[in-house]
């Protein structure tokens, strides 16, 4: 897993009071990064647009157009004009090479630039861009050019929000480290590659403590079995509810199954048939992890709360999952040292209400993802969450991971029912809550990477997990 920071200011002042380095030099560093990403990937003489900001983030990109003059045909704009000392001082030195600045015009059509470079406003703002900004930002994401974002596409605010329009790059060289704000869900429409530009010295010199970390492909722990004297009860026993809406728990008890379970027993609320392979049962005796939630429904909901409480009590590992945060029960199961909730924010929103009392729609919780989930991650550090989205988001003991690794494939019903089956049956085979969010997350983004991207349902997730052991050695290398 990588490290990541809510911002780098203070990473940048230990350079200067630390390490003697000063303003221009980290500006300097930040600047030759993306030119070597536009030199490793276009011949000289293509024409490269850059948009430079009022502050050092429009600073970096004139130090660019600098460094680029003479081997490429440059196009410097700044709109809003330079503002910051430095900013004024590159400015001074790009001209003295020779390099032009243009006046761009709202409606004015922008040359057929090979490359774009966004350098307008970097990781710090806080409010709505200018309208003018806007009206560019527009325009800019129209054009066919190859898109670079200097630190964080334009529009993207500290929190990872759009302001309220976003450029859309094909690739963001961030400074000095990545930041949590280009992992928000809005954030992945628009960063595109992310690489880390280091700013003079080596990034474990740079860097300080985090409470924030990124999952990589090698953080996927799968339950190969190693031990050949062994049975079906070596590898555990999950207990499934399968509610009302039988359909879900069904697919978690599949999807347990074939992610190395010995044992999986469908406790049968709706009297359904069951897969040969899924057990049918009433009690928790044997179970070495329960998942309940999935398509409870109403009917199902009482017996589902009796259970998971019997199951807390017990300090048997649990998922929990769908209508079971709708329900007061929540607040009490919080209180077990073993219990993995995975709300998505429709469901998240019902939690909050009731252990907080705060009314929140979903797009409010998706606003407002990395604090909300930091929040419960201080009152409820021996709980795991794991927020459902674009980008999962999973905290336990105040620290918060992202696994920014899933698929636009995923977004099918049934897919969270699959992630309950995945954490479930790696509960049940005795992987703590926390390593079993995290692998069965990244289990789930590895398996949910397909061809054509609408054409994914559970069922093929499942026989996808299969696969892994080859995806990760491909997809992650």
């Amino acid at each position: 897993m990588k490290p990541l920071f809510k911002n780098v200011y203070n990473l940048d002042r230990k350079c200067y009071s630390q390490y003697r380095l000063t303003e221009e030099i980290l500006m300097e560093h930040a600047a030759y990064e993306i030119g070597l990403e536009i030199k490793n990937r276009f011949r000289k003489g293509s024409k490269i647009g850059i948009f430079a900001g009022p502050g050092n983030n429009g600073a970096d990109g004139i130090t660019l157009g600098r460094i680029l003059e003479g081997d490429y045909e440059i196009f410097l704009y700044t709109p809003l004009g330079v503002k910051s000392e430095i900013g004024k001082l590159q400015l001074e030195r790009y001209r003295e090479v020779g390099g032009r600045v243009y006046q761009w015009r709202k409606g004015e059509q922008l040359p057929d630039f090979d490359v774009v470079v966004d350098a307008l406003f970097g990781s710090g703002l806080k409010r709505d861009l200018p309208k003018e900004i806007g009206c560019l930002v527009k325009s800019l994401n129209y054009l066919p050019a190859f898109k670079i974002a200097c630190d964080i596409p334009t529009g993207i605010d500290v929190n990872g929000n759009l302001r309220p329009i976003g450029f859309r790059a094909d690739l963001t060289v961030t400074m000095g480290a990545e930041k949590l704000a280009l992992y928000s869900d809005f954030a992945k429409e628009y960063v595109g590659e992310i690489k880390v530009a280091d700013l003079g010295v080596s990034f474990q010199k740079y860097r300080e403590k985090t409470f924030y970390y990124r999952l990589e492909c090698s953080d996927l722990q799968l339950p190969i079995r190693t031990k050949q004297n062994s049975h079906k009860r070596t590898y555990g026993h999950l207990g499934v509810v399968i509610g009302e809406k039988p359909g879900a728990g069904i697919i978690a008890a599949e999807t347990a199954f074939n992610f190395g379970t010995g044992l999986v027993t469908g406790i049968n609320l709706a009297g359904v048939q069951l897969p040969y392979e899924i057990i049918e049962g009433r009690g928790l005796d044997g179970f070495t992890a329960l998942a309940v939630g999935m398509g409870l429904g109403n009917k199902g909901r009482q017996i589902g709360r009796e259970l998971v409480r019997l199951a807390v009590e017990e300090e048997m590992p649990v998922v929990i999952d769908a209508d079971l945060f709708y329900e007061p029960v929540i607040k009490e199961l919080l209180n077990g040292k073993k219990v993995v909730l995975t709300p998505h924010p429709k469901e998240f929103a019902g939690m909050i209400e009731t252990i907080w009392g705060e009314k929140l729609t979903p797009k409010e919780v998706q606003l407002r993802r990395f604090e909300l989930v930091e929040r419960f991650g201080e009152e409820y550090p021996d709980v795991v969450l794991l927020l459902k989205g674009a980008n999962r988001l999973i905290t336990y003991k105040r620290q918060l991971y992202i696994d920014p690794l899933g698929d636009v494939a995923l977004a099918k019903g049934g897919s969270g029912d699959v992630l309950s089956g995945l954490i479930g049956g790696l509960l049940a085979q005795g992987y703590h809550p926390l390593k079993g969010a995290i692998s069965g997350s990244l289990a789930l983004s590895l398996a949910g990477r397909y061809t054509p991207n609408y054409g994914l349902t559970p069922k093929k997730l499942i026989k996808r997990l299969d696969e892994l052991v080859e995806r990760v050695s491909t997809d992650c290398n």
